[in-house]
């Protein structure tokens, strides 16, 4: 049975004994029911993660003895930056949770014309709540032990004016005339930059460009915007990452 796995950001150190948040408690109390010596995995959003046993149990809180340190997992050797315009519905839940498991390092959701997404005050602030929720389930699920940083969401316009990171700036484009493939293995930040639904407009086409991003196409199919996303991060890391060697 595989042993599950608590996001807990706290410093942890072998042999002392932490008190669960609400949201470790909530997770391991009350979803998977765990009772007192049940073993789990605290991982604190960072890198580091360790065996655990859950000792006292009550009705609001619990407390975990931590036993060993785990090796530090494998970090991709790639800096993944996806810029994602938001769409409606659920198609951003999914794709920051998929890219959580595709080993990104930096999730910065974008406000796009043909978004069609009005988000602002306190329905803005509980979504970005809402998508860190699902980046540390994420991270619970699929073993990795760095929380992705989710930076505040941002008009397109402000994003492309601010210092971005260096490296390979790439805008998904089906117009584009050349692949990944074309491209020279990158020596610093891979951004992606992805259009919401009915992509960019001309015009924030034009302003990616003139901010050093570079049209790519993934093959000769249009895609949506959830699929894009996931299909440009797999093939990067496919190229120049952690999947180098295993597919």
């Amino acid at each position: 049975m595989r042993i599950p796995r608590i996001y807990l950001p706290l410093s942890l150190t072998v042999g002392a004994t932490v008190q669960l948040d609400d949201n470790a408690f909530g997770h391991a109390v009350r979803v998977l029911r765990l009772k007192p010596g049940a073993a789990l995995v605290l991982f604190d959003g960072r890198g580091r993660a360790f065996t655990a046993s859950l000792r006292d149990v009550g009705k609001r809180d619990a407390w975990a003895e931590v036993v060993a340190a785990l090796p530090e997992a494998a970090e991709s050797p790639l800096r993944l930056i996806l810029a994602q315009a938001v769409s409606r519905g659920d198609k951003m839940d999914y794709t920051v949770q998929k890219a959580v498991e595709l080993g990104v390092d930096a999730i910065q959701p974008l406000f796009s014309e043909r978004g069609g997404v009005d988000l602002s005050g306190e329905r803005l602030l509980r979504k970005v709540q809402h998508w860190q929720g699902i980046i540390i389930g994420a991270c619970e699920q699929c073993g990795q032990n760095r929380l992705p940083t989710l930076a505040q969401p941002l008009p397109l316009a402000a994003w492309l004016g601010q210092d971005l990171a260096s490296g390979w700036r790439l805008l998904l484009d089906p117009s584009a005339t050349q692949g990944l493939r074309a491209l020279k293995p990158p020596t610093g930040a891979v951004t992606l930059l992805i259009g919401p639904e009915g992509g960019l407009n001309p015009a924030e086409i034009d302003q990616a460009r003139a901010a050093g991003f570079t049209g790519i196409r993934l093959g000769p199919r249009i895609l949506r915007t959830e699929t894009a996303a996931l299909a440009a991060l797999a093939a990067v890391q496919t190229l120049w990452g952690d999947w180098n060697n295993g597919c």
